[in-house]
């Protein structure tokens, strides 16, 4: 009897040791996120220049860091709305996991494709203003994302212009057509007025546009500013040789665009937002959350930057009391 029992007992330990081997999580947190499964997940971006690249970049080291499974079909809309209303429709017609929205056109074309499909946008200006959510705490039935609006950073430019800058006269260029854009013109002028000081709008459709547009501001203006405007930024370049050839201070809405020859620009990296939307995009695949529990976040790390090198280039001799009101860039 004591030889039975003992070999019981025995055989049960030896289960509970099988038992237990079996199931250690030998994964860490990307079996817990849901790295069992690939995913397929449609990015639609809308058009190509560094801040919108950084933010797909930072979207997708997020899922990685999370050790999830995944397969991209990444798409560029150029900047044409047809392309990016193609595009979100071939992703519901592909039947993706969730869609990557990068800038505003591509989340309102995304949410009009689809009312199932989980969205997440970034790179959106106004997510309120142009329909995507009723408020940032009120993100819709399938879509949430950042916005790259914060309250503070066009405010801290527009005073750098006016107060060390003494520009009166501010030029801005910018495509009617971008619903973003229309949003933070109005905040523009309300500033750049507060500050007893004049704006000139010059509107364009296409980046075609863009560098007849920054020519006309010439001997008009005192400086020119440039908004996180998809169809500007794109052509950029353009601009800058006009304000480094006519010596027009230029200043813009973000900082991956102030590093290609801006003055200044009060803002973040786009890389953190879009890794922020990319931990959305997480917790609404592995089954978390769903996208209307998580409320649309703003920008972390706002900063001003000021390149010294564009300064001197367009005219400007760089103060070192400059040097208390944010950081100096010098191109490298």
């Amino acid at each position: 009897m004591k030889k039975h029992i003992r070999s019981f007992f025995a055989l049960f330990a030896g289960l509970l040791l099988i038992a237990g081997c079996g199931s250690k999580d030998t994964s860490g947190s990307a079996k817990k996120d849901g790295a069992d499964k690939e995913y397929k997940i449609g990015i639609s971006q809308f058009a190509e220049h560094p801040s919108l690249d950084a933010a797909t970049q930072g979207f997708k080291q997020a899922l990685k860091d999370k050790g999830l499974k995944v397969t991209y079909d990444e798409k560029n809309a150029q900047t044409k709305m047809d392309n990016a209303q193609t595009i979100a429709q071939t992703f519901v017609g592909d039947k993706v996991d969730l869609i990557f929205a990068n800038a505003t056109p591509s989340a309102t074309s995304a949410l009009n494709a689809t009312k199932e499909i989980p969205i997440v946008f970034t790179s959106v200006t106004d997510p309120v203003g142009a329909g995507l959510v009723k408020a940032f705490d009120q993100p819709g039935k399938n879509i949430t994302g950042t916005t790259d609006n914060h309250p503070d950073a066009t405010k801290k430019t527009i005073n750098f212009i006016t107060d060390e800058v003494k520009a009166s006269k501010i030029g801005v260029i910018y495509n009617s057509g971008e619903q973003n854009s229309v949003v933070q013109i109005k905040e523009v002028k309300k500033l750049v007025e507060a500050k007893g000081a004049k704006l000139t709008e010059v509107s364009v459709s296409t980046s075609a546009e863009v560098k007849q547009a920054a020519e006309s501001l010439v001997g008009r203006v005192d400086a020119i500013y440039i908004p996180t405007d998809n169809t500007v930024v794109s052509a950029l370049e353009s601009v800058i040789g006009v304000a480094n050839s006519k010596k027009i201070p230029l200043f813009v809405g973000e900082l991956d665009s102030m590093k290609k020859g801006a003055v200044a620009a009060s803002g973040f990296n786009y890389y953190d937002i879009g890794y922020q939307s990319g931990l959305m995009a997480v917790d609404i695949l592995t089954g978390k959350k769903k996208p209307n529990q998580i409320p649309v976040e703003l920008p972390k790390n706002l900063k001003l930057v000021i390149n010294t090198k564009a300064a001197e280039a367009q005219g400007l001799k760089v103060k070192d009391e400059w040097k208390k009101l944010g950081e100096f860039y010098d191109g490298k």
